[in-house]
């Protein structure tokens, strides 16, 4: 079991986004144990180094004629396109070595183990920015491409290569909006693939956060645009669960606590 992130220079320097990626697991309820199965795939040389002098497991992805050094990629910009299918690419190469992992966007903290969340019966199972109430309902649940979960087998690796060759069909889509394109095409149901979106009672965002952070496991940085909006928000969530995990349990197990994502400064 890998779970997986991915950053460049921008996302990795001290008081960074990866720093608070990286202080959730070590603050959070059974998270430390996931550590060590966490491999941060640096997309720079700069980002690289930072993350050795952080975490034990690194990767560098490397691009030939293409440097991801520097600010962040803007939304939808020719580098950020490359960024996110280069992703995809590694993904799908990842799947062909046969190993099961959790992908997850490293503007994510993580409050406890997600895998007793994870279903059982699922091929492939991601995290939407608005959960209509049915796992199994994929045209109006608006997926995100920043944090699932996907098991190596032949069904799941002809989608993620099938996800991937959509580029060409989509252009100038980034990897989120062509998935929410090709989820209602047949080729899920020839090849048998079986698909669940996770429920944002245990998998939130900043779009539709977590009410209760006795069952929460994770919570994205959406809605939030631009970087110094992202670590607000996700330097609050943080704050919020040290307070909540530190709180006596006959509080935390009452309905005292109130989760204040207005905090995070970030659109709603």
């Amino acid at each position: 079991m890998v779970i997986i992130t991915t950053i460049n220079e921008a996302w990795a320097e001290p008081g960074s986004i990866l720093d608070l990626f990286l202080e959730s697991f070590w603050s959070g309820d059974g998270t430390q144990e996931l550590v060590r199965h966490l491999v941060i795939v640096s997309l720079d040389q700069k980002a690289h180094q930072y993350c050795q002098a952080v975490h034990p497991h690194c990767y560098a992805l490397t691009t030939p004629g293409v440097s991801f050094t520097g600010t962040p990629a803007t939304f939808k910009s020719d580098e950020f396109m490359l960024m996110v299918w280069r992703r995809m690419e590694f993904y799908t190469s990842v799947l062909k070595l046969g190993i099961d992992f959790v992908f997850t966007d490293v503007d994510i903290v993580w409050f406890r183990n997600p895998f007793p969340h994870f279903h059982e019966d699922a091929d492939f199972q991601i995290a939407c920015d608005i959960y209509t109430g049915d796992d199994s309902e994929l045209h109006y649940n608006s997926m995100n491409g920043g944090f699932g979960f996907v098991r190596s087998n032949d069904r799941a690796r002809r989608f993620f290569q099938h996800w991937y060759d959509s580029r060409e069909r989509f252009p100038g889509m980034h990897e989120q909006d062509v998935l929410n394109k090709i989820k209602d095409e047949p080729f899920l149901d020839e090849i048998g693939l079986r698909v669940k979106v996770l429920d944002t009672d245990h998998f939130g965002g900043i779009c539709q956060p977590i009410k209760d952070l006795n069952v929460g496991c994770t919570m994205h940085a959406t809605c939030c645009i631009g970087m110094e909006s992202k670590i607000r928000a996700l330097t609050a969530v943080l704050q919020d669960w040290k307070h909540f995990s530190s709180s006596p349990p006959e509080s935390r197990n009452s309905t005292s606590f109130v989760w204040k994502p207005e905090r995070t400064g970030c659109w709603m």
